[in-house]
């Protein structure tokens, strides 16, 4: 049942994105749009309770149990992210708006953005930890409680390997290839570099 709920919650999390965003650029409803979004937070709490209650009701702690708070841990680390992410490309695609930047690719700018992204595992590592350790001591010592403690040292274990990849962003940072690094960014006409407009001659000066 948990794994059942965890795939509705996953789906359910795409449609609540794709009719938010819909309602708000699509059909010009920005408070139905915004209303939907934040919806999705009701997602996690649902499987949140469901988890609480078959444990309730004397389910033994399993994979399951540690996999739905993973989730859940998931979503709060990454889910902001996300949304913003697919909520700035629908509002240059549908609403007019200019087109999102990309993430840095190469320099210290990259691995202060990769740096930026593993907080986002470490706040999902710690929400999960947080709700496996409310979960263990909620079925006390009654029940087995391994398999929550084991998906702790998972949650981090992941974390400190996307920390690991990271950090190797800032000790080997990524060049640009020659030709990007030489080549002129596009600009708009009224931020052109004055060495790049053509100056006036003495004579159209005079003219």
């Amino acid at each position: 049942m948990i794994v059942t709920l965890i795939v509705i919650c996953e789906v359910g999390f795409w449609v609540l994105l794709a009719a938010g965003l819909a309602a708000r650029y699509l059909l010009k409803m920005p408070r139905t749009g915004i209303a939907l979004l934040l919806c999705e937070p009701l997602l996690e709490v649902l499987l949140l309770v469901v988890t609480a209650i078959d444990l309730k009701n004397g389910a033994d702690p399993s994979w399951k149990h540690g996999l739905a708070a993973l989730y859940i841990g998931y979503t709060v680390g990454h889910g902001h992210r996300t949304v913003k992410w697919l909520d700035g490309h629908a509002a240059h695609r549908f609403g007019g708006a200019p087109r999102p930047p990309k993430p840095p690719q190469y320099g210290m700018a990259r691995a202060r953005h990769e740096g930026k992204v593993w907080l986002g595992s470490v706040t999902a590592a710690a929400v999960a930890s947080g709700l496996l350790l409310l979960a263990a001591l909620y079925v006390g010592d009654d029940g087995n409680t391994d398999s929550l403690y084991g998906w702790i040292l998972v949650a981090w274990r992941t974390a400190g390997i996307h920390g690991l990849i990271a950090l190797s962003y800032a000790i080997w940072p990524r060049k640009a290839p020659a030709g990007e690094a030489s080549a002129v960014p596009a600009r708009d006409p009224e931020h052109v570099p004055d060495l790049l407009v053509r100056r006036p001659s003495k004579d159209e000066e005079q003219v």
